[in-house]
């Protein structure tokens, strides 16, 4: 896919397979960069200072060119979100086809009407393990991937994610399953949609597909899935079946997503004020490569003793937006 789909089609929107700015070589700077920190403090950068001669805002300038240097280039990432938002659109459309004729989609306590003697149906079998293969490969690519502010808090997502589809599969709550991975994937391909046009630089466009994203993603966290999917999870199940441990687990899990929401949809309407501030898409908190704006910020205040390196500013969100533009993924 990335070779080629991806790749023809960066290159036809004049995206460069090329980094950041590369740190000008230095035997002494290397060696603290690789064998004792990658974000000196003051009394080392002064210390640095008087050994090479340079500056201390040279000597900033220098790490932060070498820690942005091992940062994957824009047609990198661009490849990567090309294939999530594929990805995440083709199933969409697939779970919305396959379910419009399920009465569960119409009626959610159809899902446990003659539970657990439910049938599985090809088409069924078929969405589950296509979502189940795609996160998998998001959990272990998490690790290979460049490591980010909410490396944790995707983690325990994707944990969440993948016990909820092999618990729900194992206790033939598919049906109930379903609705909740069709809900996921209505936002999740915009926002992927929003980065594409960030690398491509079409910013109003992707000002517009992250506010799209925004609201399709409260729309659905907040409020479809706690009045939908956790009223008939937690109250017409055990209704209808009554309560047994594994359905504790099952709702447990559930709930755990419905907390990620809530900090997910924090930080998107903190980007989007940011946005409505600034008159454009502000900078993205899980952002990968420094600007140089806020080193040269910091380093101003060198007169007063005070040094310490921009770490990256502000939060992507789920997977996401730096002065003026999005940051890069």
């Amino acid at each position: 896919f990335f070779r080629f789909i991806a790749k023809p089609c960066a290159i036809n929107l004049g995206i460069q397979d090329s980094g950041p700015h590369r740190a000008q070589p230095n035997a002494i700077l290397e060696k603290v960069f690789t064998s004792i920190t990658k974000s000196p403090d003051g009394k080392r950068l002064e210390g640095l200072s008087k050994q090479l001669d340079w500056d201390v805002r040279k000597i900033q300038r220098w790490f932060r060119h070498r820690r942005n240097q091992d940062k994957p280039t824009t047609l990198t990432k661009f490849c990567e979100s090309m294939w999530r938002f594929t990805f995440y659109l083709s199933i969409f459309f697939y779970g919305i086809r396959f379910l419009w004729t399920a009465p569960w989609f119409w009626d959610t306590r159809q899902c446990w009407y003659n539970y657990p003697f439910q049938p599985l149906t090809s088409s069924l079998y078929y969405y589950y393990i296509l979502e189940l293969a795609f996160y998998w490969s998001l959990m272990f690519s998490q690790f290979t991937d460049i490591k980010r502010k909410d490396f944790l808090i995707m983690f325990v997502h994707h944990l969440a994610t993948i016990g909820l589809i092999t618990f729900s599969y194992m206790n033939n709550m598919v049906r109930v399953g379903t609705l909740v991975l069709c809900l996921h994937d209505a936002s999740d391909f915009l926002l992927e949609a929003a980065k594409l046009a960030n690398y491509a630089k079409y910013q109003r466009l992707c000002d517009a597909f992250f506010m799209l994203f925004g609201v399709v993603f409260i729309v659905t966290r907040l409020g479809i899935y706690p009045f939908w999917i956790l009223n008939t999870t937690l109250f017409e199940s055990w209704e209808l079946i009554g309560p047994y441990p594994s359905w504790w687990l099952f709702n447990g899990l559930l709930v755990t997503l419905q907390v990620l929401h809530v900090i997910w949809s924090y930080l998107i309407v903190r980007t989007a004020y940011k946005a409505l501030v600034r008159g454009k898409v502000s900078k993205d908190d899980r952002s990968d490569v420094e600007s140089s704006s806020e080193e040269e910020d910091v380093t101003s205040n060198s007169t007063k003793g005070v040094f310490s390196t921009s770490s990256n500013g502000s939060n992507r969100i789920n997977g996401h937006v730096a002065g003026g533009q999005w940051t890069e993924e």
